[in-house]
């Protein structure tokens, strides 16, 4: 009888952007990372040809939104709390957190047209917004299971066979060569 075990992971993937720690699902389910990369990749098909400087300030708000979106939706709750962070300002005091601002504002909107959304979410460059939905999409949908971190157990490099020789090559179309 033939026995195969399959490992889960349980601790979340870490990506460490400068002096934040964003926390990733230990493993999402593919129909959760499918829908949220088909309404990714739908907001860039709008996009057309990816000339980013054709675009008017809301339809780019609007990218930046869903690419932020995608990744919180990938979180895990503390992650994504910290990461989208929207809070309602209203007659002095606070409320929330919201973790989209559409939800913040409806929320706004019910209490007083005097009330207002804060954003205190996690400022990132688009790069790096970009790098992370790359790895992101690697690490979900691409198979196999990556390190989240750096390695200590990465084989370190052969040294090179004998020492390099001083002396000049006999044949000046040659190069030299390590051990020779």
């Amino acid at each position: 009888m033939a026995i195969k075990q399959i490992t889960l992971n349980t601790e979340p993937h870490v990506a460490e952007v400068g002096p934040y720690r964003l926390l990733f699902t230990p493993e999402v389910y593919g129909d959760q990372f499918l829908d949220a990369y088909a309404s990714l990749q739908e907001v860039q098909r709008e996009f057309g040809d990816g000339d980013l400087s054709t675009l008017s300030g809301d339809k780019l708000r609007g990218l930046y939104g869903e690419l932020r979106g995608f990744l919180t939706r990938l979180m895990t709750p503390e992650g994504a709390a910290e990461f989208n962070r929207f809070e309602i300002v209203w007659r002095g005091d606070r409320s929330g957190p919201y973790a989209s601002r559409t939800e913040a504002e409806m929320y706004a909107d019910s209490l007083a047209a005097d009330a207002t959304v804060e954003d205190l979410s996690i400022r990132l460059p688009d790069r790096v917004l970009v790098e992370l939905m790359e790895w992101v999409v690697e690490l979900y949908g691409g198979g196999g299971s990556r390190p989240t971190g750096s390695s200590n157990a990465s084989a370190r490099a052969s040294s090179t066979a004998g020492t390099r020789g001083k002396a000049a090559s006999r044949s000046r179309a040659s190069t030299p060569a390590a051990g020779r």
